[in-house]
């Protein structure tokens, strides 16, 4: 990252939110602390009040108490209060605040990978990109940080690290000066680096609701998610019937070079392909998955093996079906040789939407993506109320 050699003079918030356990140093990237293999349930592994239990109040709304959360890797966090200045850098972490009433992001890693049209799609809800500052475009510098000056940063900082090339002290002086780190990198399971606990999507957003006290607003959540997989089930065609899908995300500037993602991976960006109950058709290959350290491509002659009935193409979520058609299915299938791969000569070639998913974009998804791979069993199922959401997030339970 750029050298930062300016003394900054932005108000500490120790006095406001602070950690609860002594994690800052090196120990945060390390490793695991004594339970990072842990697979309690998020309820065993997240921590209440530690004074009094604190009674569920609206985002922004003052407690008299404080209460630590825990999550892996950085521990017992404390807060004062629900957050009413916070920042995200992936959209999953994001999502799960606008879910909670917590209000939008102030900033995000690329606008392009953000799934905010299911945000407004939700009647009555508010929600303007424009407000969100793109972090990449700077860098993920220090420097806006603190222009944003949130009171917490959902941000596993292992990323901080790996992808931009913070250090341990850059790490200390933003949670010292603004505030703490609370995140768990969860979009994938296949990296190496992560040798702490994995949370699943709704473990997280469990921990999340007790960081805004909307505890309430979970479980409806909760209880959308677990009628969305009942109707899943009802409809779904017996597994004989169900096609085999290969998930791919183009490489960069390497023409018909893709990167492979496996569903078993286990992380939050595959959840929808798992619970549509679709045959992964890697499965009877040697094919790993991608991550920070394998970043192995498969070409056109390794898809023509493979032969998948159908594809799923990522890093096309918010483009239009004719913008997809031009850019992706088109010119597959205009490539020598491609119609030897089933999906290409049946055109099932679908957009797989984006890489990260809080529970909001994760009912989008999920929902678009049955009734592309089902349409006959789905095309006239709602999975999701759309409406219900709006008022989950405005607080109306």
């Amino acid at each position: 990252m750029p050298s930062d050699s300016s003394d900054h003079e932005a108000p500490t918030r120790r006095d406001y939110l602070r950690y609860g356990g002594a994690i800052i140093g090196g120990g945060l990237f390390a490793g695991c602390s004594s339970n990072s293999q842990s697979t309690s349930s998020s309820t065993e592994s997240s921590t209440s009040s530690t004074q009094e239990a604190v009674s569920e109040t609206d985002a922004g709304t003052e407690t008299n108490n404080s209460y630590t959360v825990e999550i892996e890797p950085m521990g017992a966090v404390e807060f004062d209060s629900p957050p009413e200045r916070w920042t995200a850098l992936l959209p999953t972490f994001a999502d799960m605040a606008f879910a909670l009433g917590g209000g939008q992001t102030l900033g995000i890693q690329n606008h392009n990978r953000f799934a905010n049209e299911a945000f407004e799609e939700l009647p009555g809800i508010e929600f303007n990109a424009d407000d969100i500052v793109e972090l990449v475009a700077g860098g993920v510098s220090k420097e806006l940080f603190y222009e944003m000056n949130a009171d917490v940063h959902f941000v596993d900082p292992h990323i901080l690290r790996l992808w931009y090339d913070w250090d341990q002290a850059d790490v200390d002086e933003v949670s010292e000066n603004l505030g703490p780190f609370f995140g768990n990198f969860i979009r994938r399971h296949s990296d190496d680096w992560h040798d702490y606990r994995y949370y699943s999507l709704y473990e997280a957003f469990e921990l999340m609701a007790e960081v805004f006290q909307a505890q309430e607003r979970y479980q409806a959540y909760v209880k959308l998610h677990e009628e969305m997989l009942e109707s899943i089930d009802e409809h779904l065609p017996p597994a004989d019937q169900r096609p085999t899908a290969l998930l791919v995300y183009p490489a960069d500037g390497s023409g018909f070079q893709f990167y492979p993602f496996r569903f078993d991976d286990g992380g939050v960006s595959t959840k929808q392909w798992r619970e549509l109950g679709l045959t992964d058709a890697l499965a009877a290959t040697d094919v790993g998955h991608y991550s920070f350290s394998d970043r192995g491509t498969l070409d056109l002659e390794a898809l023509i093996e493979i032969d998948p009935e159908v594809l799923l193409v990522r890093n096309y979520g918010g483009a239009s079906e004719s913008e997809f058609q031009t850019e992706v299915v088109e010119p597959l299938q205009e490539e020598g040789g491609s119609n030897s791969v089933q999906a290409v000569q049946d055109g099932a070639i679908y957009s797989a939407g984006y890489l990260d998913q809080g529970p909001i974009i994760n009912f989008y998804h999920t929902d678009r993506a049955a009734k592309d791979i089902y349409p006959d069993s789905f095309e006239d199922v709602t999975l999701f109320d759309r409406e219900r959401i709006a008022e989950i997030v405005k607080g109306n339970i």
